[in-house]
């Protein structure tokens, strides 16, 4: 049976695939973790693509994981076109679901700003108690605080230039939801065409949290891809 490895967002936890995993149980071997710093996993790192992509190759290592397959959402995502940078042999075929390349410090900035630990606790207490049990009492402002740090890291000279886009030749599969306010659809598009071997799929009426995705038709675009 063919294995399939499950990269988590930003904020989030491997918890985000619960729904997804049942059904991909049913015709490929599924993995799945959680970055260093999310879900109760503690950490005393910086959040940078460098350490998570430690974090995959590691947790490969342990796992005996060789030329797998990947689905990244969002952050995960981009995690996973940062590990085909670094080993693409040890990367398969590889699936992002509402991935943000376009990390400018103003997009970094404008990201920022809803992730105040106070202000979120003050106007937003479901979201709160919502990252308090997918991370921990003790974790969950860490995360969003390392989260803000990394999104500015990436908006001031840390994400993928476009030369090194060109560079990947693992094949990629860029999806995106029409009504993902997060990312837009001319960014992923500016992206597949930079991948030799990328294509571009647009989900309809689908907005960036991927609890709102039809499971059944992310399932299929991961099985046919």
């Amino acid at each position: 049976m063919k294995s399939i490895l499950l990269l988590h967002g930003a904020l989030g936890s491997k918890n985000q695939f619960n729904s997804l995993i049942k059904e991909l149980e049913k015709s490929r071997k599924v993995y799945a973790f959680n970055f260093e710093g999310h879900g109760g996993r503690a950490s005393n790192q910086a959040f940078t693509m460098e350490n998570f992509v430690n974090n995959v190759f590691e947790f490969m290592d342990v796992n005996s994981l060789e030329n797998v397959d990947v689905f990244g959402y969002s952050m995960g995502g981009y995690v996973a076109l940062n590990c085909a940078l670094k080993d693409a042999a040890r990367m398969g075929k590889i699936i992002t679901l509402g991935t943000k390349f376009d990390w400018t410090p103003e997009t970094a900035v404008r990201e920022v700003k809803m992730l105040n630990p106070s202000i979120i606790e003050e106007k937003v207490p479901k979201f709160a108690q919502k990252l308090i049990e997918e991370h921990s009492v003790e974790l969950w402002k860490e995360v969003l605080v390392k989260t803000a740090e990394m999104m500015l890291g990436l908006g001031n000279g840390g994400a993928i230039p476009d030369v090194s886009f060109e560079k990947i030749q693992n094949e990629i599969v860029l999806c995106r939801g029409t009504e993902d306010q997060m990312v837009s659809k001319i960014e992923t598009e500016k992206v597949c065409s930079l991948i030799s071997k990328a294509s571009h799929i647009e989900l309809d009426n689908i907005t960036h949290p991927i609890e709102r995705v039809n499971v059944s038709q992310l399932v299929k675009i991961i099985m046919n891809s």
